[in-house]
């Protein structure tokens, strides 16, 4: 793949799974995708996919919040490819989030910090806060966040490619504002949205603040334009109830499961 500094506006964007389930268990690895060889949204165990050549590339990080199953590989990745890069790498995510990477994370307990690693002035990681609303631009593609509804401080993102757009809700349950601002695009091309467990857990979904089919079918009665929908974030071992029950709450154009190594082009 082109470098950013290669990219040709005549180019189209690929998004590429690298992670989307709930949980792990093979072939299960938590949400991580890529964007071209240089933004990653998210960074859980998909991450691993990738050859150090692949994770070296990576110069940017959008995070959607710091539950373990969407950070654990950014500390691991800092330490594998830190020595190869002349730049750090920048990590955008809420205030919340990057005072949990600090404090909780990156704290010389649990790992060692990275922002100041090997010095201050040249450290692997640069943790950069972006609020909900928030776009950053990065060559041809505009990175928006969105507020969501989760037990902790939480975004999804949108990332346009100038071709057309992809969005993403990261871990949500039910919610008003995001699709909102959904229904203001019109060049939405593709969804992911998570839903992680089946109807009959509808009480630890709304406990967790996550979706379940029957809340999904809900939400994306919302939903006024027309992307493809993919379905994120299903608990392993419950792939195939969570999609039937889908079915069952939306016989007409069913979303579809994401699958790791996908790829989409914008």
């Amino acid at each position: 793949m082109a470098r950013l500094s290669c990219r040709r506006s005549a180019d189209r964007m690929k998004v590429r799974v690298l992670g989307c389930s709930g949980g792990i268990g093979a072939p299960a690895a938590t949400t991580s995708f890529l964007i071209d060889d240089d933004i990653l949204i998210d960074a859980g165990t998909g991450l691993g996919a990738l050859s150090l050549d692949e994770l070296a590339r990576i110069d940017h990080v959008f995070l959607t919040h710091s539950h373990l199953d969407h950070i654990n590989s950014l500390p691991l990745m800092a330490d594998s490819v830190g020595m190869m890069r002349a730049k750090p790498i920048t990590v955008y995510a809420l205030a919340e989030t990057t005072a949990t990477l600090r404090d909780h994370v990156m704290n010389g307990r649990v790992w060692p910090d990275f922002t100041v690693i090997p010095t201050p002035e040249n450290p692997f990681l640069v943790l950069q806060e972006m609020a909900a609303g928030e776009t950053r631009s990065i060559g041809t593609r505009v990175i928006r966040s969105l507020a969501v509804n989760h037990t902790i401080p939480a975004v999804g993102y949108v990332v346009d490619s100038g071709n057309g757009s992809w969005a993403f809700s990261g871990d949500t349950t039910v919610m008003d504002g995001f699709w909102s601002e959904l229904n203001a695009l019109e060049n939405l091309r593709y969804l992911f949205v998570e839903t992680t467990f089946t109807d009959k857990n509808a009480a630890l979904a709304r406990i967790s603040r996550h979706l379940c089919p029957s809340m999904l079918a809900g939400e994306l009665a919302k939903l006024e334009v027309k992307p493809e929908i993919y379905i994120s974030h299903l608990m392993p071992g419950s792939e195939q109830e969570i999609m039937a029950e889908i079915t069952g709450h939306i016989p007409d154009n069913t979303p579809t499961a994401l699958q790791r190594d996908q790829v989409f082009e914008l």
